[in-house]
């Protein structure tokens, strides 16, 4: 018999609607529950495509008399992370704060008042490794609840004042924050070279994760500062994850992190937002060297995006799972993806087969489980045959495509749909591909026709084309108006542009404290034990930095002083960190080498079907200068205002394009820094020499 999760949206908590246990999803009616049985509540949290969420939920959540015990002692609470990242947020931060580490599954025992006292990631069904086994743990909780009441309060309230105390304000004393300055982002970048791996690329040891952000900040640095080494640093991270385990050698995309510090053995899921972060950074990087396996890691990357994750309507789904069906019946994480010698002589034959071992890297021995191998480049040099390696790939592509395919959370996450809209936006119009300019459009229809209301409001989830009742949180804003940006510089159509800014104007007043500060959650959102609010960059660009840039670009693109100020009073948390965690804030530390620049801001003006504008217009949006915007249009007409949008025949014209008129009659570009512009050019190589744009002469 179903449970009350068969009535919720997420694919993570549907997958548990069949459980014994009696789950309730997020809500005040559990807790209330809770109080009138005098019980303390289970909070389990994790997602759908979480390897040991799967593991824990076999073991322990499907098992009958565990469940029996959960019945009758707790009020068991399942939340998607992905869904409710405040949720996650407040009660991850306690995790780690009292057990020094974190992760998913995230098991914690907390009062009917929602406070926390006792906490744990996984527990497995027996005594394990130094961990007790789930039922000892539960049966331990439950006799302090019993036996021990006031201690268990004692615990709770210190927990929660201690998260009260790490709120982070800039106060009223001292100077105004300010982002950082030349000094300080030289100090990031030499944090961040003590910690690179010279030998395999990346930074820090196992598990290493796709350094996304970090990668942008670099690559930005470069532009601003002529620094070769760290062009380097991107140059080699990016051609290790190329040739390594974790990018699918067959299908393209980036697997989650990999388990070792050389790339080899991905943990196997894939995500979204990576997805999206490393298509663009690849992209970036083709801009600023014309290196031909960037162009193509960044194409493939978005033909995966468009081709596995994008739904029915439009949206771009949040994961693919790690486990699948390794053709026995018996889930297994990686069966989808990797190959033993026998498996390549099976659809090869033993001549292109053996071809096959030596190019992937595959081998008797294996580099993962059962012998199996995950395909990666080990020869540097490529291969002899390029026309027979590739003949090669497509036809294992093919007999794995008849595999039993990982399961997908088809649920669309607003915020890593931003992301994914800015890269594919970007990508196509690189590379000349329309289809993934369109793909973008579509997405952002979608978001703007399901999560967001007439108020401009997002809705943080939605699936099968209905919004889920999670609010959206500062990232949705921050990612969702970097994406919509984008789409207006690639486009032209300044819908997106006042989108962006209907966003920007919530977050100003929704989610900013007086002094300048940020919070993850609106001022009217549900309450919880504490206001997230957390600038560090993890998975992806934290709320707080994702605001911080797109509030950047908008006042760039509008001459709005209200969002520019905002924008530098948020980078003063940079200015903080960037010394001291750089590998932890690169989304910021990218913001803030934007703010450095100007950033630069190059309007195009001319007539759309000409082509000497669509030449100039490219040239615009390869530019390498740190986060320029770009904006392309018709020229306004004569007196149709200036930056602060001051009327005229024109006033609708986005202000970037006001008082630029055609040069001789033929379409120009203007480039410039706060709205002070150098002489207007109509030569694309003059343009090209003035922004930086390498790629303009790699050709798409």
């Amino acid at each position: 018999m179903a449970n009350r999760l068969a009535a919720e949206t997420s694919p993570y908590l549907l997958q548990h609607a069949d459980n014994p246990v009696d789950w309730w999803p997020w809500s005040p009616e559990a807790f209330e529950e809770a109080r009138r049985r005098d019980v303390p509540v289970l909070l389990s949290v994790g997602y759908s495509s979480c390897h040991w969420c799967h593991v824990m939920a076999h073991e322990s959540f499907e098992d009958r008399a565990t469940a029996e015990y959960l019945n009758a002692h707790y009020v068991s609470v399942k939340v998607d992370r992905e869904e409710r990242p405040d949720v996650d947020a407040v009660y991850m931060e306690a995790v780690q704060a009292a057990t020094g580490r974190g992760g998913w599954p995230m098991t914690v025992f907390l009062t009917p008042d929602g406070e926390p006292f006792y906490f744990g990631t996984y527990f497995p069904p027996e005594p394990r490794h130094g961990l007790p086994s789930f039922r000892q743990v539960l049966e331990g909780v439950r006799a302090a609840w019993t036996d021990r009441r006031e201690e268990v309060a004692e615990v709770a309230g210190r927990i929660v004042e201690d998260l009260a105390g790490r709120s982070i304000g800039y106060g009223d004393g001292g100077d105004a924050p300010r982002p950082p300055r030349p000094e300080e982002l030289g100090a990031a970048l030499l944090g961040l070279t003590r910690e690179f791996d010279a030998r395999h690329g990346g930074f820090g040891g196992a598990p290493k994760f796709p350094p996304s952000m970090v990668l942008e900040f670099l690559l930005r640095h470069h532009a601003r500062t002529g620094s070769e080494g760290a062009l380097q640093m991107v140059e080699a991270t990016c051609e290790a994850m190329a040739r390594g385990g974790i990018y699918d050698q067959l299908g393209g995309g980036f697997a989650r992190y990999s388990v070792d510090g050389a790339w080899i053995v991905p943990h196997f899921e894939k995500m979204l937002y990576d997805n999206a972060l490393l298509c663009r950074v690849y992209a970036h990087l083709w801009r600023a060297t014309g290196s031909e396996r960037a162009r193509r890691v960044a194409l493939e990357t978005a033909d995966f995006m468009v081709r596995e994750l994008r739904t029915p309507q439009g949206a771009f789904a949040s994961a693919l799972d790690a486990d699948s069906d390794d053709g026995t019946g018996r889930h297994r994480e990686g069966a989808y993806y990797v190959w033993t010698p026998a498996e390549l002589r099976g659809v090869l034959g033993e001549e292109d087969a053996e071809l096959a071992a030596a190019h992937f890297g595959v081998t008797e021995e294996g580099t993962f489980e059962e012998g199996a191998s995950v395909l990666r480049l080990p020869d540097a040099d490529g291969p002899a045959d390029a026309g027979r390696i590739e003949s090669v790939r497509s036809r294992l592509l093919a007999a794995r495509s008849g595999r039993p395919r990982p399961e997908r959370d088809d649920k669309a996450v607003a915020a890593w749909n931003g992301l994914a809209i800015a890269a594919l936006a970007e990508t196509g119009a690189y590379f000349d591909r329309p289809d993934l300019v369109e793909a973008a459009t579509a997405a952002a229809d979608l978001l703007v026709a399901v999560h967001l209301d007439t108020g401009g409001r997002l809705a943080r989830t939605s699936r099968d084309g209905a919004a889920g009742s999670g609010a959206g949180v500062l990232e949705d804003y921050g990612d969702v108006a970097e994406g919509f940006l984008a789409l207006y510089s690639v486009t032209g159509e300044s819908c997106w542009l006042e989108l962006a800014g209907t966003l920007l104007d919530t977050v100003l007043r929704r989610f900013t404290a007086d002094d300048g500060t940020l919070y993850d959650t609106a001022d009217d959102a549900e309450r919880l034990i504490r206001r997230p609010q957390d600038p560090t960059d993890n998975a992806a660009p934290s709320g707080w930095t994702a605001a911080a840039a797109a509030l950047l670009s908008y006042a760039a693109h509008t001459g709005s002083s209200r969002h520019r100020e905002a924008a530098e009073r948020a980078l003063g948390v940079v200015t903080a960190l960037a010394p001291r965690v750089p590998r932890f804030i690169g989304w910021g530390l990218a913001a803030a080498e934007a703010a450095l620049d100007g950033p630069r801001e190059i309007a195009v003006v001319g007539p759309a079907g000409d082509p000497a504008t669509a030449v100039l217009h490219r040239t615009a949006l390869l530019a390498t200068a740190p986060g320029a915007v770009v904006a392309v249009g018709e020229p306004a007409a004569d007196g149709a205002g200036g930056a602060d949008g001051g009327g005229g025949a024109d006033a609708d014209t986005p202000a970037l394009l006001r008082d630029r008129p055609l040069l001789d009659g033929r379409p120009a570009a203007y480039v410039c820094r706060h709205f002070a512009c150098d002489a207007p050019t109509a030569d694309p190589e003059r343009l090209a020499r003035t922004v930086g744009a390498v790629g303009a002469s790699a050709g798409a």
